[in-house]
């Protein structure tokens, strides 16, 4: 989201308070599931009706929104995917990311409607309950695993290629769900051992990703709750999309008990959408919003907060780099 586009007219101002109106219009496509409805075949606005049972009266305009997007493409009245379309959001895709966009559209757009009332009260609007307790809901559990597949599927492999795994055999991913994450980087080095440390719940949906992905013995599955339980011993320890759940005190709680957990030479990477000391990205804030709304204690932090945090726990060397477009990783060694 462009920080610097110049605001000097009413309009500029109406279409920037309009913006909720083109993110339901994606999530609406994704929520009728229209991309894989049109992977194996184009169609006119009317067959698009018939497919998705909808009524012709907006679709046509709905469809030519996601033309002008730039997700649809219109030639002789018929629409199909483009190729962005085609790469992320069509299901079943290596790289598909509609899994954290339905997430959005049935948890975060309805939160976002009450961002006036968090900022009153300082309370989420969208929490769904103690997770270590929904787990045990398996419609839940599915919906919450697609949406992190959705993210470490863009992540792992810069993950793998960003940072030199060479002089490392092991690695453990802390939280690291059904092993998406974990499963790019030991394709990518077949040294590594890997390791996933998540609830017991994970660990059907773990066996089952890994076979699917043809990756069975290539990672283990380590059950425990990072609150009550000592992390494993790995070289690396991963906390991706983790801190940013919790409060600044339980934060600081399990960077320490990663130190406690490496041995010295062992390495804990770190990687969130850390904001900057002097913000520049309104896409980083938006997503501290997002976890504002959505969990009790929960928001993104600074690179500088995060440094603090594992100077306070012992490590002395730390850097920092980019992960991706949108991430910062954090290095730290023992």
């Amino acid at each position: 989201m462009a920080t610097d586009a110049p605001i000097s007219t009413p309009a500029d101002i109406f279409r920037l308070g309009s913006m909720y109106a083109m993110s339901k219009v994606v999530l609406t496509a994704v929520e009728l599931d229209l991309f894989t409805a049109l992977q194996d075949a184009e169609a006119t606005a009317e067959e698009v009706c018939e497919r998705l049972g909808l009524h012709p009266r907006a679709t046509r305009q709905w469809l030519d929104t996601l033309v002008v997007t730039g997700l649809l493409r219109r030639e002789n009245g018929r629409y199909g995917n483009s190729q962005a379309a085609t790469r992320f959001l069509v299901r079943g895709a290596p790289a598909y990311v509609g899994g954290f966009l339905s997430r959005s559209g049935e948890m975060l757009y309805p939160a976002w409607g009450r961002l006036t009332d968090t900022l009153r009260t300082g309370l989420p609007q969208a929490n769904d309950g103690d997770f270590r307790e929904l787990v045990d809901n398996p419609a839940f559990l599915d919906r919450f695993l697609t949406m992190m597949d959705s993210l470490s599927g863009h992540l792992g492999p810069e993950l793998a290629t960003s940072y030199d795994w060479t002089a490392h055999d092991s690695v453990a991913d802390i939280g690291g769900a059904r092993g998406n994450l974990v499963a790019h980087l030991v394709r990518a080095h077949v040294h590594l051992k890997g390791m996933v440390f998540d609830l017991p719940q994970m660990e059907p949906r773990f066996d089952a990703h890994l076979a699917e992905l043809g990756l069975s013995g290539r990672a283990s599955f380590v059950p425990g709750d990072f609150f009550n339980d000592p992390l494993p011993q790995a070289d690396v320890l991963i906390m991706g999309h983790v801190l940013h759940d919790w409060s600044e005190e339980e934060r600081r709680m399990l960077v320490g008990k990663a130190y406690q957990a490496l041995a010295p030479g062992g390495v804990l990477l770190v990687y969130d959408r850390m904001i900057e000391d002097e913000p520049t990205d309104a896409d980083n804030l938006v997503v501290s919003l997002h976890m504002i709304l959505t969990t009790t204690d929960g928001a993104e932090y600074t690179q500088g907060e995060c440094l603090a945090w594992l100077r306070e726990a012992g490590f002395r060397q730390t850097s920092v780099q980019p992960l991706g477009p949108t991430d910062s990783l954090v290095i730290a060694t023992k």
